[in-house]
Parts: C-alpha cells; structure tokens; sequence
C-alpha cells in the first residue's frame, strides 16, 4: 500500500502519489500534540483567567469537549477520503467544489497566519529576555529553522517532533512537581478548590464561552494531523485516531497546569501583566529560574515546534488546492529529492516574514484573524459530514453521520459568536475576497470544474 502509484480519492478523481508515505500512527499522534503545544496555556493563561473569572480549568475542559466532535468529523472524513487537503477536500467532495474552495480558504486564514502568530508570540518572549535584538530578526531566525527542516522532510520534521515534545513534557513536568509542593506549602495562600473547575459564585455561561473563543487558540493544530493523509503509512484509520488522541491527551494537560496555577494565583484580577501572569506564577512557584525556564519553554515550543507543524500543515493544504487548480500551480511543486511542497513552504516562510512585521505590535488583533477562519472551516467540516454521509452516501449510521456532527456544528457556532467583533469583521473582509476569487476562476477558467450551483 506504501508504495501505490495513486490515491484513490474519490469515483471521479484519482491522484498520482507523489509525497512520501512515511509516517506511523504515533508519528502523526506526536505531531498533533507538538502542533497544539502541550505547554500552550503558559502563554495566554492570563487572559483567559480573567476572562472566565478563574475558571480557567473549566474553561480548557469546555474547550476539549467542544473540540473533540470536530476530532469525530475529522475521523470520519479523513478515512472517507484519504488525501492533503483537510477541510477543503472535505467540503468540496462531501458537499459541492464551490463549498469546498470557501472552506479551503477560510482554513487558510488560519494556517497562513498562525505561523506568523507563534513566531510573533515566541520572539515577543525572547525580545523581553534580550531587548538588544528587535522582534523581527527573532522572529526570522526562526523562521529560516523550520523552513529548512520542512523543506528537508516530513520524517525530518517528525524526528525534530519527537525530541521536542519530550522537552515541553519535561518542563511541564518541572512546573507541575514545583507548583503542586508550593501548594501544599500554602504558597501565597494557596490551597486546593475546585473552584478553578466551578466556581457558581461567579459563573456566567456567556463569560465562559468568551473566554473559550480565546482559550480555543490552544487546541487549533489537531486538526493539522489530516493534512498528511497522504504521507502515512498506516492507512486513513490512522488520521482519525491520532486527531482524537492527541487532543485528550493534550485537553488533559491543559486541565491539570491551569487547574495548579489558578490554585497558586486564586487572585486573578491581581496579575500585573495578564499576557506574562503564567510567569508570574511561576517565579512565585519555584523563583526567578522557574520563570526564565518557562518563558524559554514558551518561546521554542511555539516558534520551533509549533510553528514547524503548521507551517508544514499549510504547505500541504497550499499543495492540494494548487493540484485542483483553484491556486497558483507552482504550489503543487514537489522536491524532487525530498518529496515535500517545498515552494509551497518557501511561500509560507516569506508571508511569515511579512505579517510578523506588519503586526509586531498586535498580537491580540492576529490571534483574532486566526480563530475566525478555524471556528467557520470547523462549521464546514461538520456540515460536509452530514451531507455527505447521509444524503450522498444515505448512511443509516445517525449517531457518526448525524447527532454527533449535529452537536460539534452547535458547540463550535456557540464559540463562533462569543468571538469579538474585530475577528468578524476581518474575517468577513477575507471570506469577502474568496468568494470573488471564487467568482473569477468560473468566470475566466472554465477547466476548473468550478460550480456556483
């Protein structure tokens, strides 16, 4: 099966396999838990806390539960079509290729700028440590890291993979041992309550739900896992368990570490910088080397490790709607040596470059852009599911194909609204330029199969 010459995607369309088949079920696992971050709340506790009145542990557990009927979709049409591409080969194949291009480029709006936002977040936080060297020649540095061992290989990047989620796991480690003994020496009156969890003395379902459109920012990259449908080895089962696992296993994460700071810092309306509280909590934990610790760990989780995977997600995506002729051909470009989309990726590397300019002071506003084309491309995925599944395909399965996809399409809409108006107007400013390009390539290339119907 690893050596096919084609991949079978659909009745009517079949792709030559040009990308390495490579990857095991625990590689694309790894990667989904390096593109999340296992360690991602260190960076935006603060808001969220606040933002849910300390409940930031149920705010990480509404997330996760939210999310994870966006995992079930993804199981099910990643193994109904086993192709890069994620919520744009989806939509386009179990609705119509008009849906299927709207989705494609509203994921776009996430994955073409989330790589600029984690080398923003991470040169931010060293620029802080090391004020001598401006925020865009870290920002570069990292840039340049990832764009050649992307470029190199998908089994270079799951290698890197491996050894960076064992660091973060470390840290993580470190943190929570520190953290849990502060407790019980009543550290800054710190004491055990499940008020982090439920607090009914302050709880408000809509202050909740606020604060997990901004907490949702964590749990975007599992989702990146079916964008390398093509480069497993371990069949198209493989995608939909390992998007599945890697969020339980990170959401559990996210849970504990917010659950042990809130309990370290109850006094959430204290922080002196909400955007460095988790470092301030830190310092209080375990002391100045605690707080340098995390913030490096933040800093090279997320512009390394992150960053690695999802400029490596957008590459492919990139890749399979040039191969579909709704973008630029030269994307579809494969390395002759390395089998991997390395124009794609070059492209990627240098709109990284940009927009990390262009917002370097603006992380709220690029954060915002972000979760508004992950949240609507998610309302996609879900509707492709029923509409596929059960008018194409008139599947009796109610529970996979109808009430399941039902619920996630309700959950993320619930989150879509509470999002701020900024992030809506902005999006609806990019889904505004899609459908006029989508509008020209009817117009002016009629071989594209484009339908407005």
């Amino acid at each position: 099966m690893a050596q096919q010459a084609t991949a079978k995607v659909s009745e009517q369309r079949i792709y030559k396999q040009e990308l390495k088949r490579s990857l095991s079920f625990w590689d694309l696992l790894i990667y989904g838990m390096v593109f999340m971050v296992p360690i991602a709340p260190f960076g935006i506790y603060g808001s969220v806390a606040q933002g849910s009145n300390g409940m930031v542990a149920l705010t990480y557990l509404i997330g996760m539960v939210g999310m994870i009927f966006t995992a079930f979709s993804y199981s099910q049409m990643s193994e109904a079509f086993p192709i890069a591409g994620s919520v744009y080969s989806y939509a386009q194949r179990g609705i119509n290729d008009s849906v299927g291009f709207i989705a494609g480029w509203l994921i776009l709006l996430d994955y073409v700028f989330i790589p600029a936002l984690l080398y923003l977040v991470s040169a931010s936080a060293l620029h802080d440590l090391v004020p001598q060297i401006p925020i865009v020649v870290w920002a570069i540095i990292f840039i340049v890291i990832n764009t050649v061992i992307n470029v190199r290989g998908i089994e270079f990047t799951a290698k890197a993979n491996k050894i960076i989620v064992v660091l973060e796991l470390i840290i993580l480690c470190i943190f929570l041992a520190v953290g849990i003994a502060a407790i019980v020496k009543d550290v800054n009156g710190a004491a055990f309550t499940f008020k982090p969890v439920y607090d009914h003395s302050h709880f408000s379902m809509s202050l909740v739900m606020g604060a997990v459109s901004i907490a949702v920012l964590s749990f975007l990259g599992f989702d990146g896992i079916s964008t390398l449908a093509e480069e497993t080895k371990d069949g198209s089962k493989s995608i939909g368990k390992a998007c599945v696992y890697s969020l339980l296993a990170v959401g559990a994460l996210f849970i504990i570490q917010t659950w042990v700071a809130a309990l370290i810092w109850p006094n959430y309306n204290t922080f002196k910088n909400p955007d460095v509280a988790f470092y301030q909590i830190a310092e209080i934990a375990g002391g100045p080397w605690l707080r340098i610790l995390t913030i490096l760990a933040t800093a090279f989780s997320w512009g390394i490790a992150n960053a690695l995977v999802a400029q490596a997600a957008i590459s492919r995506i990139l890749y399979s709607m040039a191969r579909d002729k709704k973008l630029p051909s030269f994307l579809a470009t494969v390395h002759p040596k390395y089998k991997t989309p390395y124009l794609s990726t070059l492209v990627i590397a240098i709109i990284s470059i940009g927009v990390t300019a262009f917002f370097s002071s603006q992380i709220g506003k690029l954060s915002s852009v972000v979760n508004f084309g992950a949240l609507s491309s998610f309302l996609f995925l879900h509707i492709s599911v029923m509409v596929y599944f059960l008018k194409k395909k008139k599947s009796k399965n109610y529970i996979s194909h109808l009430i399941l996809p039902l619920i996630g399409f309700i959950v993320i809409g619930y989150v879509w609204i509470n999002l701020d108006p900024l992030s809506k107007k902005l999006g609806f400013i990019w889904l505004a330029i899609g459908i006029i390009y989508l509008i020209g390539l009817k117009l002016f290339k009629k071989d594209t199969g484009l339908s407005l119907e």
